[in-house]
C-alpha cells in the first residue's frame, strides 16, 4: 500500500509536491496556514485537510514539511498540537525547507525521544519541476530511514542525494546558496558599472564567460540584463534569508564567514528598501539605480 502522508505547508512549493504525491496515489493529509489557496487546490486533487499537526501527524505514516524559515518549522514542530505532540515510533518526518542545521539537530533530538525519525531534506529546482517529480533532494539522516522513505523521494524528485548525518543537507544547500547569491549580486553589480563605463552588457558576458568565471548562475543574471528573460524566480528576500542563514552557521560553528558579509549587507539593504520582491536576476536594476549611493 502507498504510503499515507501528512503533509505541512502548501506554499508554492509545497502544493506543488502535495500535488505530485496524490498523482502518484499517496494518500495525503493537509495542514496550511492563512492563505487558503494550496489547501483548495490540493483538496480538488483528493487531499483531506487537518485540524491541526499533531493529529496529522497521528494519522499518517510520513510527515513532510515545506516552510520558510526554521522558526515556522520549530512552530510546528513544538507548538501547542505541534508534530512533536503527535509523533509515534519509528515515524519519520522530513523538512524539506531550507533551514539552520542548529535547529534541524535540536528538532532531531527532540522526535528521536518519541522514537520518531527526521531527515532534513533541502530542494534544488522549482515549482514547475514539482508538479512533474523533476526536483533535486538533499537529503541526511538516518541511512535507514533513508532508504525507508527512497521510494517517496523518487516520486517527487529527479536526482536525490543522501549526503550523510544530519543537518548536512541544510548544510550544504546554505553553503550552495551563499555562493550562489554572492555569484549573482556580483554580476550585477558587474554589469551596472558596466553601464557607467559605457560598455555593452553583452561586450562584458561574452569576455567573462569566455574563461572559468562562466556559470549557470551568471547565465541567469545575463539573460535578464540583456534580454529581460527572469530565468530564475528567487526573489532578494528569500536570498537574504538564506545568506543570513549561512551566516549564523558560520557562526554557531565558531567560524567568521568574511566573504558573506558583502552579499547579506547589500540584500539587507534591498529588503529593508522595500525591493524585497524583485527577483534575484533583477538585482541588476537595483544596482543600476544604487551603485552611486553609499550604504547606510
Amino acid at each position: 500500500m502507498a504510503e499515507h502522508i501528512g503533509f505541512i505547508g502548501l506554499g508554492l512549493m509545497g502544493r506543488a509536491m502535495a500535488s505530485r504525491l496524490l498523482a502518484a496515489g499517496h494518500p495525503v493529509t493537509v495542514l496550511g496556514h492563512k492563505d487558503r489557496s494550496g489547501i483548495e487546490e490540493v483538496a480538488a486533487k483528493g487531499a483531506v485537510e487537518a485540524l491541526d499537526a499533531a493529529s496529522l501527524t497521528a494519522s499518517v505514516d510520513i510527515v513532510m514539511l515545506c516552510m520558510g524559515t526554521s522558526a515556522q518549522v520549530e512552530a510546528r514542530i513544538f507548538g501547542e498540537a505541534g508534530v512533536l505532540a503527535g509523533a509515534k515510533p519509528n515515524q519519520i518526518v522530513i523538512d524539506f525547507g531550507t533551514s539552520l542545521p542548529a535547529s534541524t539537530l535540536k528538532i532531531g533530538v527532540a522526535l528521536a525521544e518519541k522514537g520518531a525519525i527526521y531527515l532534513d531534506a533541502p530542494l534544488g529546482r522549482t515549482p514547475a519541476h514539482a508538479y512533474d517529480g523533476k526536483l533535486n533532494i538533499m537529503c541526511a539522516g538516518d541511512e535507514d530511514a533513508y532508504k525507508r522513505v527512497k521510494p517517496v523521494l523518487d516520486v517527487l524528485g529527479e536526482n536525490v542525494f543522501h549526503l550523510g548525518k544530519l543537518g548536512n543537507g541544510h548544510t550544504i544547500k546554505l553553503i550552495n546558496n551563499y555562493f550562489a547569491m554572492t555569484t549573482a549580486i556580483s554580476m550585477a553589480e558587474a554589469f551596472a558599472l558596466a553601464d557607467e563605463a559605457k560598455i555593452a552588457r553583452q561586450s562584458l558576458y561574452e569576455v567573462m564567460a569566455a574563461g572559468p568565471n562562466h556559470s549557470g548562475m551568471m547565465q541567469f543574471v545575463r539573460n535578464y540584463a540583456t534580454e529581460g528573460q527572469i530565468d530564475l524566480a528567487f526573489s532578494a528576500q528569500n536570498a537574504a534569508k538564506d545568506v543570513g542563514y549561512y551566516r549564523q552557521m558560520a557562526q554557531d560553528l565558531g567560524l567568521n564567514s568574511r566573504m558573506s558579509g558583502a552579499a547579506n549587507a547589500t540584500l539587507a539593504e534591498i529588503v529593508e528598501g522595500g525591493a524585497g520582491g524583485l527577483m534575484v536576476p533583477q538585482i541588476v536594476d537595483w544596482m543600476v539605480e544604487n551603485l552611486r549611493r553609499k550604504s547606510s
